[in-house]
């Protein structure tokens, strides 16, 4: 095994040189020459932009909500936690899903620190995604951890496979929700969070 091929080299029993010459073959297959001066560091930049872009598979999201916080004083009402930023990668064209997490819930006896909240988002989003799946995995993810009364999560996307290849729509996101308990029983519930986030108002 030479030093380009170390083991800290082997992701998920593929190595890096393996990584770099499919890299290579993409570059080939497209027309390219991977050997010209350009593209001679182009495979190294792209396997290493893959162990960040990709890096959530290696998170445990349930992880970063073990530790919650019960002396709240009291406090049950709606939690919110919007605008959390993300960047992500569709898993059928491997084009980027870029947009904003939107999150509510009830607590019931137990709190979580926000920055938790939004490092759940990133563990599912660094990850090849379906918005729908993403969206019900952070839903979940929060019910399980903290058993609240209610979550709420609400995701925006703009999916580069339809803005920059096929239909060229532009400007275009997608809106995915997920409620739980009494975000989806109770439409007060519901239209509080919703009025809290304010999505597709143009704020």
């Amino acid at each position: 095994m030479s030093d380009h091929d170390s083991a800290d080299d082997r992701r998920n029993d593929v190595s890096r040189a393996q990584a770099e010459e499919a890299v290579r073959t993409l570059l080939r297959w497209s027309g390219d020459d991977p050997a010209r001066e350009g593209l001679l560091d182009t495979p190294r930049r792209v396997a290493k932009a893959y162990q960040d872009w990709f890096s959530g598979y290696a998170l445990d999201p349930d992880e970063y909500l073990q530790r919650t916080f019960e002396e709240v004083g009291g406090y049950d009402e709606m939690i919110v936690l919007r605008d959390i930023d993300y960047e992500s990668h569709c898993e059928h064209h491997m084009a980027p899903i870029i947009g904003k997490v939107h999150i509510g819930y009830l607590p019931n006896g137990k709190v979580v620190g926000i920055s938790k909240l939004a490092r759940v988002v990133e563990a599912y989003a660094r990850r090849f995604q379906v918005q729908e799946k993403m969206t019900a995995q952070i839903a979940n993810c929060i019910q399980r951890a903290l058993q609240p009364r209610g979550v709420g999560v609400v995701v925006e996307g703009a999916h580069e496979c339809m803005t920059t290849r096929g239909i060229h729509k532009r400007g275009v996101s997608m809106v995915t929700s997920k409620m739980l308990g009494s975000f989806r029983e109770d439409a007060r519930t519901r239209a509080e969070f919703l009025q809290f986030i304010d999505v597709g108002q143009g704020r």
